[in-house]
């Protein structure tokens, strides 16, 4: 076995929040962020794993052995990132039984991305994992870590998606979306990282009202794709904003922290958590820096388009 590398795009979820889980249709970009697998020949039956964060420093390193892999042999003592690799690999060899028919394997995982950004690093390794082993990604999330799936559409594909899901299997279509107005965007690091999990359980308590929200939020994403303009693209934002606030009965993150901010405020992903979109006429890096969020990337910096 010769060493093999493999990649995955990162991730950022621009509508439709939580409500793509009920088959709402999302807009998703995959960024310019991600993360590289490398697999090399190793040996005594088992994985010599090193996870390295972007600034080269490694941040998980253990051995798992395949009789681990082959049994699900979880540890109770405080080894959670170990034993949610256990899980993942466990299914991915039910799914290709050759991963444990090798002598064993040093792999190791490389983030161009912060880990704490959350941009993506357990759906660009199962991503990675998938493309490795040649077996279905959103059938190694599902049966894994659980989710929409829109994260692994993104870790495969180069452009802008449009994402849903029907009777819980994922469709999704590249779209054109490459705004006119993009330098009037941008992200910012809100340094809250949000467990996707205990967001989605809050989220799931609210179900009652979801459904009326649902072609409303589907609306929203279709004219985003029709818009020219930055004014209705930031009030298309806006409202999305107040639907899902409602539906969450959360306050904005703009009330919560920038009520004096002039431009919107957009939540990605798990409300209050890693990154959010900041759409504004003046740059607004000043702004946040003042405030002590230091990370505020463009969008051009931050979302993959494909080089015309």
């Amino acid at each position: 076995m010769q060493n093999q590398t493999y990649y995955s795009n990162g991730k950022l979820l621009l509508t439709a929040e939580y409500v793509v889980l009920d088959g709402a249709k999302a807009l998703a970009v995959p960024t310019k962020f991600g993360q590289n697998l490398i697999v090399k020949p190793g040996k005594n039956n088992e994985i010599l794993w090193t996870s390295f964060d972007s600034d080269n420093t490694i941040w998980f390193q253990d051995t798992i052995t395949f009789e681990e892999i082959k049994h699900k042999t979880t540890s109770s003592k405080n080894l959670a990132v170990k034993n949610t690799l256990i899980e993942i690999l466990h299914q991915a060899q039910i799914q290709n039984p050759e991963l444990l028919q090798a002598n064993g394997y040093v792999i190791e995982t490389h983030l161009t991305f912060p880990r704490n950004w959350g941009l993506g690093t357990s759906s660009t390794l199962i991503n990675n994992i998938g493309q490795w082993l040649q077996i279905d990604a959103f059938e190694l999330l599902q049966k894994s870590f659980g989710g929409s799936g829109y994260d692994i559409a993104c870790a495969q594909t180069n452009e802008p998606i449009l994402y849903w899901l029907t009777n819980e299997k994922a469709h999704f279509e590249t779209v054109s979306f490459d705004p006119s107005f993009k330098e009037n965007i941008h992200f910012v690091y809100l340094n809250q990282k949000q467990s996707s999990k205990s967001a989605i359980v809050n989220y799931r308590n609210k179900q009652q009202s979801v459904h009326k929200v649902i072609p409303e939020i589907n609306q929203i994403t279709h004219e985003i794709l029709q818009c020219n303009d930055g004014k209705s693209f930031a009030l298309l934002m806006e409202k999305h904003q107040a639907i899902m606030s409602n539906l969450l009965e959360t306050i904005t993150v703009k009330e919560h922290l920038f009520p004096d901010f002039k431009g919107i405020i957009k939540s990605l992903g798990a409300w209050g958590g890693d990154f959010v979109m900041v759409i504004s006429k003046e740059n607004p890096t000043n702004y946040f820096n003042n405030k002590g969020y230091e990370t505020v990337i463009p969008y051009q910096e931050m979302v993959l388009q494909l080089e015309s």
